[in-house]
Formats: C-alpha cells, structure tokens, sequence
C-alpha cells in the first residue's frame, strides 16, 4: 500500500477544494463485504493530476465528471485523476469493499451470547480508504451526507441525526465540515437510551447482550456526560458545533475511545459486567471527557499534518483530566492522582526510550502517514498533557482558556498548526509563549529535580538541582515530624527553577522536602538524604494523597534508574500501602509492584519472595476491609492475591464456592481471572475451560477461554496458541491479544524458550500480512517480555535490521528491547 506523504499531502491541498461526499453503504451484501458508492464533488484550482485513495476487494466502476475511467488502474490503494481542468469535478466510485476483523475500516463482529451482528467504522489515519473513496488528508474538509441501508431489525448511527427511510435505508444530516477520518457509522440491532439536553438529542447505545448493564449505569453516564458539556459551555465560548451526541460503546474496538464528532465511540468494555473500582469508573468519566474535549479540539478546529496530533490528544487529555474534576467533584473529589499515578508515568517511560520524540515533533520527523502511526504514544497524550498544565501553572488559567478561545474563533470548522496555536495562546499575555514551546515541546527526555539544603541550626538555604533544560514552575512542600511521628506542613511555597538564588527555610532541618508538590510540572523527583529516608519511614504518615502519589512516582522511577532496590520498593509498599486510603495510589503501587517489580526486575530466583511480599499487601487490605466498607479497596486486593498466588488452594477454593469468603461474590471477571492463574499453575486443564465458557459464553468468555488455554503449562498448548496467533489468521484483534497475554508466562520460562527465537522469525511476516493493528498487538503483548537475559536481548537487536519489519511492528520492538535491557541493568 502507498502511504501519503507531507508533500503530497501539501501539493493535493494547493490543487483542491473538496467540498461535499455523499457515501451510500449497503450492509446487506453478506458477511464478509459491502457496498460502497461515493460521489465527491470537488474544485480544482488549477489544471493537474491527483489520485483519489480506497481499498476495495473490488472497483466495479469509476467516473470522473461522466467519463469512465479505468478501474485497472488502481495500483495499490491510488486510482490517479489525470488531466483535471480547472473548475468543479464530480468523482463517482462503486466499489465492494471488505469487513475488517482488526478493528480498522468497518470492523464487523457477531456476539457469541445471542449471534446479533454489529458493525462499525474507525477511520483514523488511512482507514476511510477501507469503506469509501476518499482525498484522504485532514487539511481537505468536506461535508458529508451517508445513506446506509441496513438488515431489517438494525438501526443506524452517524455524525448526525439519522433518519429511518421507508424502503429501509437511513440517511444522515449533513455534516458539518469534516476531515475524512472523523466519518463515522455504527449500525447493528443496538440498545439504545436516549435523552435531550441542552436543546440536542444525547444517546447512548450498546450492543443487546450489554442491555443490562447498561441500563444500570445510564444514570451515571448520562449525568456526567451533561456535567461535562454544560462545564465545557463555561470555559468556551465557542458552543457545541453539532447537531446531536450519541455515545456508542461497541466491541472489539482497538483504542479506549474515537472522537468522532457527535458519534463518539468507545470501547465496550467500558459498559461493565462485572464489578469495578470508583478508580475504574473514574477512568470511564475522565474518557468521556476526553472525547467531549475533541469536539472543539480536533474536531472543531483539526490538525493541518499528522505532526500536530498532539494539539489533539495533549489538550483533550488535560482537558478531560481538569474538566472533569471541576465538573464532577462530588464523584470523583481528585482527578489529577490517577493522572500522575497511571498517566504521566506512561508518558515519563517513553519518553526515555530510543524512540522518544519531541512532543510536538519537528515536521520533518513526519514525513508521511506510516510515521505519524507511530507517534501516538505516552509522549503526544500524558507527557503533553503534563507539559499543558505546566503550562497552566505558569500562564494561569484565565490567560491560557483566553487564548484557546481565540484558537477555535480564528479557526472553526478549519485546519491549524503549532504556530497558529502559540500565537493565539500569546496574544492572550505578555509572557513568552513562543520560548517556553520551544523548551517545553521541541525537547525530548526528563529532566531530574534534587533538593539541597545547605546551612547549619536555624538558617538553612533550599537549591534546586536540575538535571535538563527546562523551566518549571514548581510548588514545594516542607514538612516536619509531629509529637505522634505524623508528618506536619510546615509550608508550601512555588518556586521557578532555575532559581535565581537559593531559597530562605525557616525553622530547623525539615523531615521531608518534597518538590513538585501539586504535581503541576513534568520531571522526575529526587530526595535529599534525611527525606528519602523519612519517605521509606513515614511514607503513609504525609497527609494529602496527591503529595503521597508524587512521592510514590519518585520511588516507582529511582527503581527504574537503579536508584532504588526492587526490593526495597516491595518493602516500602508492605510497610505503608496497607494504611493508604486512595484508591488510586493503591492500584498504581500494586500494578507497577506486580506486572514490573515482580515479573521483570528481581531474578527467577528472587520472584517467589517478591510474589510473597505483594500477596502480603494484599492479605493485610484484605483484612481491612472486612467491613465491607470499601469494596473497590476489597475488590482491588481480591484480584492481587489471584494474581500473586504461587499455590493453588485458596483461589481453587473460591472458584468451587464461588465466593471469596467475607466477599465478594465471583463475578464472571474473576472467575476467568482465578482459572486463567489456576491455568499457569497447572492447577486445571481443558475441560475446566470448557466447562467456565459453557457456564460464559459472551465474548469476554470468549477471551478468558482464548487466555487460559493458552496459559496452560504443556507443550501442546503452547505450540496450538503459537499456531493460532502467527499461522492462522482467524483471530480477531481481541482474541489475539487474549491468547498472547496467556502465551508467555515468567512460571514457565523453561516451556516457553524455544519461542523467543520464533517471535523475530514470524512475526515480521505476521505484521506484513494483518496490518498496524495485529502488528501492535503482536509486538507489545506477543513479545517475550520475561525472556529477560542477554541472549534474548541480542537476538532482539539483531532482529531490528530485519528490512522486512513494518514501522508499527519495528517502533514496538525498539520499545520491548530498551525495556528488557533496563530490567537487565536493574538486576544487575
């Protein structure tokens, strides 16, 4: 397939004005492939050659302007337009194009539980090309008008408010402008729940299986989505530029969510079957408000070129974080602690990758669409948004939502850059936005942040150490020890560091000097000698739970640098996760203890000791919560002591009884949970699988069965799995993941290792063959992550010169291998 390159992209910009699509699908047709018809009615500027894009199984027809052109010319995904005259065209294309099973294009997906089929677009990047012909760039806006004709018993969802025809075809409203790869349709026999506010139709639709609980959660839902949308109202004032907001939560879907404007989609996971944490639920509200955020920011005003993703993705990420917290308090009282305990790590840990990249990367690093895929990452979504609210920190948010409004005023319905968004962020203050982008979004890399205190008894002096090159405006916390050992605060000051000069401290040496103390900058935090060890002391002694989610992140990143035994860390967790009330902070603790403490950073000797400690941690909040008083805590420890089991009697008890004793009772999530770890501890085999799927046979029965028959600790097993995954190509985006997160297993190292060889021999090909999804599956849940040892790590670098590789699945690799050569260095 030909990918678009930037220059392209410009040339087709300066020849086109593209005004109107109208796109008739027929779903129809069969299982495996539909009709497409589209008429683009287009201007050109001046006489020139160009090329229409689509990837049809087959072109029946092509027209330009009545005269037919010749469908064999379409070489790989391009049908050229030769000879355009200056003036207004019209461009028919008929074609049959192909249901994805991938999650890309129109994925296509039959529920197991009642055999209802379902379909819907993503067509981010180059996928419209898989349902309708199209220029497909973001900088050529258009209007679209679907008609879809759907299978008696569906309805159908698009952009816009749609209608019902009598001959059983839908048509959709005209859109606004839009780019190509925000035209959405998702059609099937939905479960709808539907309301007004603000004067507009909101809805929210799921497939029929999920009915129940959705209609569980619909109060929920709904109440914060219209939270968000009247606080959005408040902070910009440029109003909601669609006609309706429908929220569809479909299956299968590869990203937590699409911005599609006025038919977000979502991943169906996020309507629950099984129980959840308020953290859980918070995750859901911060997406929502997320997507929300896009309809102004990448949906109102859009990229110009794939190298300013992150003007999309950085300020939809901290406007949902901040619009949700101020919109929804009372629900969820602190947002920003699960940004800095889940989020900004994220960002923090690719940032320190080979791959790392600026956030708003230079455009020659961008040259075409196959190196922008590569792009969304923690980098142009968690370390933008912590370089925003910095930002904020700095600007103040008066002078920064000043500016962003003149940002949608200047542009709406348009394209923008990076230079355009500085400049209106600028025109907002006097300070100098121009410099601070150039420190803050041209740069790559963490920098560190060290305390020093010098001086004797009463008149000590507080030096920043800074190891990097940016500015940070910084609020640093003092605290000393109470007569009951509790940490006090003493006082709170901001400080910009580089300092001018060192700061005054009143009062005797400080317990603990704490900077970054609001989490308002990106940058790693160090101690200074005496508050480091009040930290591994006191840790559950500081009293505000985003301060102890700062320290907590210090302590997960001096791991990572091997500043800090992996061991020391477990000890750390068992001394104070225990007495820790936020939530958050527990599951982020546990999360990174389990999947990177636990399985990549203390050796095979030392991994059952480490297992030991978290199921301790787990036992003791176990216990805490016998009242019944915190269930998210409760369920939050249930599912550590599953994971962490090195024996299989208690978890196999609960299974039989169906109950953890004092609570819960075993959902479906749990129970494939227990035999999926029952599986790797040779604890069931086949038939119990079996048995469990009979017993759930959903589609998240489907994955549980695909997981733990993959888990199981024989060779047939493994070489079926193996086989499944890079020989077959029958598994879908999601059953592929399942099975290769049951495939490779630190218990079985030894059943596994003639695998690590075979990964960088098939997976080339694997990645050749089903395209930038499976390639992102395989190289990030397929990969021998716990084949941690030299000769792993030199059969992954030497399988980098691959020419074979795909820019997904090479991107991955890179980030897999610096990965397994850190938990090297950390064990050593």
């Amino acid at each position: 397939m030909s990918v678009l390159t930037r220059d392209e992209a410009q040339t087709r910009a300066r020849l086109l004005d593209v005004h109107h699509y109208a796109v008739e699908l027929d779903l129809t047709t069969g299982d495996e492939t539909f009709d497409s018809t589209t008429l683009i009615r287009f201007t050109a500027r001046t006489p020139g050659d160009t090329f229409v894009e689509l990837k049809p199984v087959a072109l029946r027809s092509a027209t330009l302007d009545g005269t037919p052109l010749d469908p064999a010319a379409l070489t790989e995904n391009r049908l050229p337009l030769t000879g355009l005259t200056e003036g207004e065209h019209e461009l028919r294309i008929d074609a049959s194009m192909r249901y994805s099973r991938t999650g890309e294009g129109m994925h296509r997906f039959t529920d197991p539980t009642d055999g209802e089929s379902y379909v819907y677009t993503q067509l981010f990047m180059e996928d419209v090309q898989r349902v309708f012909a199209a220029f497909d760039q973001p900088d050529l806006k258009a209007v679209f008008e679907l008609t879809v004709t759907a299978p008696e018993g569906w309805s159908v969802l698009t952009n816009t408010v749609t209608e019902q025809q009598e001959d059983g075809r839908w048509t959709s409203a005209p859109t606004q402008l839009l780019s190509t790869y925000f035209v959405a349709v998702a059609a099937g026999p939905w479960h709808s729940v539907r309301t007004e506010h603000a004067g507009l139709p909101f809805g929210i639709h799921c497939r029929r299986s999920l009915a129940p609980y959705l209609d569980a959660d619909a109060d929920e839902l709904l109440d914060i989505t219209k939270a968000l949308f009247d606080r959005y109202h408040e902070k910009f004032t440029e109003p909601y530029p669609f006609d309706s907001y429908d929220q569809a939560f479909v299956p299968e879907f590869n990203a937590g969510a699409m911005e599609n404007p006025g038919l977000v989609t979502f991943r169906d996971e996020f309507v629950y079957r099984s129980a959840v944490t308020d953290t859980e639920r918070q995750t859901r509200a911060m997406v929502i408000a997320h997507e929300m955020a896009h309809m102004w920011f990448g949906d109102l005003v859009t990229l110009r070129w794939w190298d300013d993703i992150w003007l999309n993705e950085s300020f939809a990420e901290y406007m949902g974080y901040q619009t949700l917290n101020e919109a929804c308090s009372d629900r969820f009282p602190d947002t920003w602690i699960d940004f800095g305990v889940t989020r900004k790590a994220w960002g923090s840990d690719a940032d320190q990758r080979p791959s790392t990249h600026p956030v708003a990367p230079d455009p020659d690093a961008v040259p075409d669409t196959a190196s922008a895929l590569l792009n969304f990452d923690g980098i142009s979504y968690a370390k933008g948004a912590s370089a925003l609210r910095q930002l904020v920190a700095w600007l103040g948010e008066k002078d920064f939502l000043a500016g962003i409004n003149t940002h949608f005023q200047r542009h709406r319905f348009g394209n923008a850059t990076l230079a355009d968004f500085i400049d209106n962020l600028a025109s907002a203050t006097d300070r100098d936005v121009h410099g601070w982008a150039e420190q803050w979004l041209r740069t790559t890399g963490v920098d560190k942040l060290t305390p020093r205190i010098t001086g004797e008894g009463q008149h000590l002096r507080l030096a920043v150490d800074r190891d990097g090159s940016r500015p940070h405006r910084i609020a640093v916390e003092i605290y000393d020890r109470d007569a009951s050992a509790a940490l006090v605060l003493r006082e709170r000051r901001e400080l910009d560091v580089p300092q001018q000069e060192p700061a005054e401290l009143t009062g005797p040496h400080p317990a603990l000097v704490l900077l970054n103390g609001e989490d308002l900058t990106y940058a790693k935090v160090r101690f200074d000698e005496t508050s480091l060890e009040t930290v591994l002391r006191s840790l559950s002694r500081i009293p505000n739970a985003l301060t102890r989610a700062v320290v907590w992140n210090a302590l997960r990143d001096m791991v990572r640098d091997g500043e800090l035994e992996p061991v020391a860390y477990l000890e750390t967790a068992l001394a104070h996760l225990p007495e820790e009330t936020e939530l958050a902070v527990v599951q982020g603790v546990l999360g990174f203890a389990r999947t990177y403490v636990a399985d990549r950073y203390v050796t095979a000797e030392d991994r059952p000791a480490a297992l030991g400690t978290i199921h301790a941690i787990a036992r003791d909040l176990l216990r805490r919560t016998e009242d019944g008083d915190s269930p998210g805590l409760r369920l939050t420890a249930v599912r550590t002591l599953i994971d962490s089991a090195t024996t299989p009697d208690k978890i196999a008890s609960w299974l039989d009884e169906g109950t953890v004793h004092g609570g819960p009772e075993l959902d479906p999530e749990l129970r494939w949970r227990i035999l999926a770890r029952l599986a790797v501890l040779g604890a069931t085999d086949e038939a119990a699988v079996e048995a469990e799927l009979a017993r759930d046979p959903s589609a998240s029965g489907q994955e549980g069965a695909a997981r733990c028959r993959a888990s199981l600790p024989t060779a047939e097993a493994k070489e079926a799995a193996w086989a499944s995954m890079f020989t077959s190509d029958d598994l879908s985006n999601y059953l592929f993941t399942a099975t290769a997160h049951g495939f490779w297993q630190p218990e079985q190292s030894d059943l596994t290792a003639e695998y690590v060889t075979r990964f960088y021999e098939d997976a080339p090909a694997l990645a050749g063959r089903r395209g930038p999804a499976i390639a992102e599956a395989a190289g990030r849940y397929a990969f021998p992550a716990f084949a941690i040892d030299a000769d792993s790590l030199a059969k992954g670098e030497a399988s980098l010169t691959d020419p074979t590789l795909t820019p997904a699945l090479h991107r991955k690799l890179v980030d897999q291998l610096d990965d397994l050569a850190r938990a090297l260095k950390v064990r050593g």
